[in-house]
C-alpha cells in the first residue's frame, strides 16, 4: 500500500476502535448504574449522565490495562505492520458485532471478551496463515481467561458476605429509614463503579488504538500512549455510557433478582472494591462479569429468590463470548487478506455497519428506554390461558 492508503487504514482502524469503546460504554452501563436504577436511587437519566462524566474521569487515572491490551495478547514481535494492522480491525469488528448481538437480546456479555475474543481470531489465522505464533497463549490464559472464571465467583462470594452483614447490623432499623439511608450510600457506591469502570474498560481501547500506531510506525512498543489516544477513548466510552443500554440495564437490575437499596449498595460496593484491584493489578478484568457476580451473590446472601434461567442465558453468553467473536474476527482477516490493502478493510466497514444498522433497526421493535426500563419483570414464556366456564 501507498502512504495515501496506509494511512486511510489508520483512520478506518482508530475510527473502529473508538466506535468499540462507544459500544462498549452503553452496553456496560448497567454494570455501574442498574442496582441504582432499579432501587430508584438515581432517576434512570441522572443516572447514566453521572456514570458517564465519571468513566470520562476515570480513563485517565490508569493505563496498565492499556499495557496489557498492547503487548499480553498479540504478539507484536511476530505480527508488525499492516499485518498487525489487518489483526486490529478485524478484531475490533469482531467486538463490536458481538457487542451489538448481546445488547439487543438484552445479555450482560463482557465487552473485553468481545474484544479479546476478536483479536485472538484474527491472530490466530494470521498464524496459521504464515506459519507464525500471533497470541500470546500464556498472557491469555493468565491474565484473561482465569480472571474471567474467577471474577463472578469471588465477586458474589463478597457481595452475598456483605448482604447477609448489612441485613444482620440493620435488622432494628425502620424501613423507611434504613431505605432511605442506603439509596443514598448508592448513588456513592455506584459513583465509584463508574469510576472503576473508566479506569478498566476504556483503557482496553487505548490499547488497540496503540497497537494501531505502532503497525503504522507512528510510535514504537516502549513509547508512552499520547494524551490524544487517551482523550478520544475516554469522550467515546462516555458518552457510549451516557446514551444508556436500557436493555442490558433492564436485565441486570430487573431480570436477574428483585433488588433493595441494602443489596444494591453491597453490590456496587463489592464490584467497585474488585474493579479498582484488577485495575491497579493490569488486569484486564470484565466488569460485565464482576457486576453480574455481585448482584447473584446479594440475591443469595439475603436468600431472595433468583431467576437462574436468566442467569443459566447470561452464563451462556459468557462462555461463548470470546469463541463467537473470534470467529466473527477471523472471517474479518481472511476478508481482508483475500481483497487486499485498502479494499479488504473497506469490505469488512461497509459489512460491519450494514449489520449494525440491522441490529439497531431490529431493537426498535421491542425498544426499552428510561421510562419502561424499571417496568416488573415477566417471564420469558407468557402463563397458560386460563379457561372460563
Amino acid at each position: 500500500m501507498d502512504t495515501v492508503e496506509e494511512t486511510t487504514v489508520l483512520v478506518l482502524v482508530v475510527g473502529t476502535a473508538l466506535l468499540f469503546d462507544f459500544t462498549n460504554g452503553f452496553h456496560d452501563t448497567g454494570n455501574a448504574m442498574a442496582t441504582s436504577i432499579a432501587t430508584r436511587a438515581l432517576p434512570p437519566r441522572v443516572a447514566v449522565l453521572l456514570s458517564a462524566v465519571l468513566n470520562l474521569v476515570g480513563a485517565f487515572l490508569s493505563i496498565q490495562v492499556a499495557k496489557t491490551v498492547g503487548g499480553d495478547v498479540v504478539d507484536l514481535s511476530h505480527a508488525e505492520g499492516q499485518a498487525l494492522m489487518f489483526i486490529v480491525f478485524a478484531g475490533l469488528v469482531g467486538g463490536i458485532i458481538w457487542n451489538l448481538l448481546t445488547w439487543l437480546l438484552g445479555l450482560p456479555s463482557s465487552s473485553s471478551h468481545a474484544l479479546f475474543g476478536g483479536l485472538i481470531g484474527a491472530a490466530l489465522i494470521w498464524g496459521i496463515v504464515n506459519g507464525e505464533s500471533g497470541v500470546k497463549w500464556g498472557s491469555t490464559v493468565g491474565k484473561v481467561i482465569i480472571p474471567a472464571v474467577l471474577s463472578p465467583v469471588i465477586a458474589a462470594i463478597v457481595a452475598a458476605i456483605g448482604t447477609w452483614l448489612i441485613y444482620r447490623i440493620t435488622a432494628r432499623v425502620p424501613r423507611h429509614v434504613e431505605d432511605r439511608g442506603f439509596r443514598w450510600g448508592q448513588i456513592g457506591s455506584a459513583s465509584l463503579v463508574s469510576l472503576a469502570h473508566g479506569t478498566n474498560d476504556a483503557q482496553k481501547t487505548m490499547g488497540v488504538v496503540f497497537l494501531a500506531l505502532v503497525a503504522h510506525q507512528a510510535l514504537t512498543p516502549d513509547d508512552a500512549i499520547p494524551f490524544w489516544v487517551k482523550g478520544a477513548c475516554a469522550l467515546a466510552i462516555a458518552l457510549g455510557t451516557y446514551l444508556g443500554g436500557w436493555r442490558v440495564i433492564r436485565t441486570l437490575g430487573k431480570g436477574l433478582v428483585e433488588i433493595a437499596p441494602p443489596q444494591g449498595l453491597a453490590a456496587e460496593a463489592s464490584s467497585a472494591a474488585i474493579i479498582l484491584t484488577s485495575s491497579h493489578l493490569g488486569l484486564p478484568l470484565s466488569t460485565t462479569h464482576v457486576a453480574t457476580g455481585s448482584i447473584l451473590g446479594t440475591g443469595l446472601g439475603r436468600g431472595a429468590e433468583v431467576r437462574w434461567s436468566v442467569a443459566g442465558r447470561m452464563a451462556i453468553a459468557w462462555l461463548i463470548t470470546l469463541p463467537a467473536a473470534g470467529v466473527v474476527g477471523a472471517l474479518c482477516w481472511a476478508i481482508e487478506n483475500a481483497l487486499g490493502g485498502l479494499a479488504g478493510v473497506i469490505v469488512v466497514f461497509l459489512i460491519l455497519m450494514v449489520l449494525s444498522g440491522w441490529m439497531y433497526l431490529h431493537s426498535r421493535r421491542t425498544a426499552v428506554s428510561a421510562h419502561n426500563v424499571n417496568d416488573e419483570w415477566e417471564p420469558a414464556e407468557p402463563p397458560a390461558a386460563t379457561v372460563l366456564d
